[in-house]
């Protein structure tokens, strides 16, 4: 494991630069301008559901080693109120904002690796990894 960076994410600005850090990591491990892409639309997405649903937390970019491989995880922890019914968060087009429910399913497409934990009333902790090819 190599170094972490977390954001701290309070306002919509927040999200841009947890955006913004994502991309210069998966610029510097080798990512194409694609899976660049991709990395920063998970990021903002899981950014933007802790400041629309918890109000506040942090989105921490890690670069990743295994096994001669390198990736970008990402890691997105609030202590909000939780997510009552997680099957439910996992079903395409479901939303509870009004947008367009790409998110949790959509970052999970987007990435490699994702796992997801939540606690109703604790907060959540989602990972997502993707791996350069």
């Amino acid at each position: 494991m190599d170094s972490q960076s977390c954001v701290k994410i309070t306002n919509e600005w927040d999200i841009v630069a947890a955006r913004q850090q994502g991309r210069n990591v998966a610029k510097e491990l080798g990512f194409g301008t694609v899976d660049q892409a991709r990395i920063t639309t998970a990021i903002s997405e899981l950014a933007r559901n802790i400041y629309l649903y918890a109000g506040h937390g942090e989105v921490c970019i890690e670069k990743v080693y295994d096994n001669g491989r390198k990736g970008v995880k990402i890691i997105a922890l609030d202590q909000g109120p939780g997510i009552k019914d997680l099957r439910k968060v996992m079903e395409d087009g479901y939303s509870t904002s009004g947008g367009l429910g790409a998110g949790l399913p959509g970052v999970k497409r987007l990435m490699d690796e994702f796992d997801l934990t939540s606690t109703p009333g604790e907060g959540t902790d989602i990972r997502a990894t993707k791996w350069l090819r």
